[in-house]
């Protein structure tokens, strides 16, 4: 597995959010230090995100490792190893025949150069969204995903992410999580760093980053649990 670094810009992010905003000030002085992952993978990225969708982890773990089984000594199989696998070995590996379909979209894109990830750097990101949507397979929110913790684009706001808006709910006292409006007025101030927003957002939650297995509890959400295993409550 690649290894994975720190987003670049972590530092002054943090520096602008506890600045620009009171409540993100306080989840920043809980969590700490900005964290948010910078990973280097693409067209493994984009496919394991195809393999994981609507799956519990676990499962979708296995499964995602009896693909990359299929293609000994590699980390994850290049888009030319998965055009030429018949579809009924990745069906054998446990891929559903949409899956299979999407996966090998991504990798004839890849192949036939119409998803070039070395333009990338050269494009805004609607148009890198625009660009990867146009696979079967990939929406929106895998897009984002993808420019957050994959292209270190620092000012991604995933107003879709409905563990994201929960957290903004809790954090600004909601009644109800924001409507995508809302949520980017809210959000205008956390500009140019909102990626960094939306992981100390999801921190505070205890939501568990994609493609991350276990996230350390923060102080804050330590505190919160402790009462309710004292009053023999479930964790």
């Amino acid at each position: 597995m690649a290894t994975r670094s720190i987003a670049p810009y972590a530092r002054a992010a943090r520096k602008h959010l506890s600045a620009a905003d009171p409540v993100l000030a306080t989840i920043i002085a809980e969590v700490g230090p900005c964290r948010i992952a910078n990973r280097p993978e693409r067209f493994a990225a984009l496919g394991r995100a195809i393999i994981f969708q609507q799956l519990a982890g676990a499962a979708a773990q296995a499964i995602h490792n009896r693909v990359v089984a299929l293609y000994p000594g590699r980390p994850f199989p290049s888009p030319a190893q998965i055009l030429a696998t018949a579809d009924e070995v990745l069906r054998k590996a446990g891929l559903s025949a949409k899956k299979a379909l999407y996966l090998k979209d991504l990798a004839r894109h890849v192949e036939e150069d119409l998803l070039s990830f070395h333009r990338f750097g050269n494009m805004d990101d609607e148009a890198i969204i625009a660009d990867l949507t146009r696979v079967n397979g990939i929406g929106r929110w895998t897009a984002e995903m993808f420019l957050m913790f994959n292209l270190g684009r620092p000012d991604i706001l995933p107003v879709g992410d409905l563990g994201f808006r929960n957290a903004v709910m809790r954090a600004y006292k909601m009644r109800k999580p924001p409507k995508p409006k809302h949520l980017m007025k809210i959000a205008e101030s956390w500009r140019p760093y909102r990626s960094a927003a939306v992981w100390y957002l999801w921190q505070s939650s205890d939501v568990i980053l994609p493609a991350t297995p276990k996230k350390t509890p923060t102080r804050a959400s330590r505190r919160k649990r402790a009462p309710r295993r004292a009053a023999g409550k479930p964790g």
